[in-house]
């Protein structure tokens, strides 16, 4: 996983095990938009208070 803008405000550890919930493939932390994204859905998905809110309905289109 690779970070882009400022550090990922989740657990190195949990990052490593997140993934996608609609394609089940891992996330990268994308500092500049404050989310974890997918590529493969082109999902970004939000961190609020460092907690990952991994819903398809909360995820904004990338």
């Amino acid at each position: 996983m690779r970070d882009v803008g400022e550090s990922a405000p989740v657990d190195p550890w949990l990052l490593a095990k997140l993934v996608c919930p609609v394609t089940r493939t891992s996330l990268r932390w994308d500092g500049v938009r404050g989310a974890l994204i997918s590529d493969a859905a082109g999902l970004a998905y939000p961190v609020r208070d460092g907690v990952p809110v991994l819903l398809a309905r909360e995820a904004s289109v990338i």
